[in-house]
């Protein structure tokens, strides 16, 4: 069912610091600021030669990574995205073996404009999974 990793998601404190550390020590090709009002986030992603890291900063206090980088002052990884080709099939599938999806179960429109669920992440290892339709 889960295809290609699509991107880990790194939650920071200071988006502006972080974009810095990839773009001017690692040498990596970085976006440019992008507001998500609709999942209380701004993002960056750096491009690499097999998959991306979203950078995500909190976009206002009801930002839901606000609680997240309480627990983690410094950041850290916040959640993995894998690629399906059917978001439907693949929540279906998921939800008929015990996973549970976050929020209402339906798909919102994700950072790249295509269709995206998250699911639990007790259900997944500890790990916020995130699903991209590709």
């Amino acid at each position: 069912m889960i295809g290609r990793l699509n991107h880990v998601a790194i939650a920071v404190p200071d988006l502006a610091r972080a974009t810095a550390l990839y773009r001017d020590t690692l040498g990596a090709t970085v976006s440019e600021p992008v507001d998500q009002p609709e999942h209380g986030v701004t993002t960056v992603f750096i491009e690499l030669p097999n998959t991306k890291i979203e950078l995500l900063g909190a976009l206002g206090e009801g930002s839901p990574i606000v609680k997240f980088l309480e627990r983690n002052a410094d950041g850290g990884i916040h959640h993995i995205c894998y690629e399906v080709a059917d978001i439907l099939a693949a929540r279906d599938q998921l939800t008929a073996g015990g996973a549970r999806v976050l929020g209402t179960g339906e798909p919102r429109i994700g950072a790249h404009g295509k269709p995206v669920l998250f699911l639990h992440p007790k259900d997944l290892l500890g790990t916020l999974v995130e699903l991209e339709q590709a």
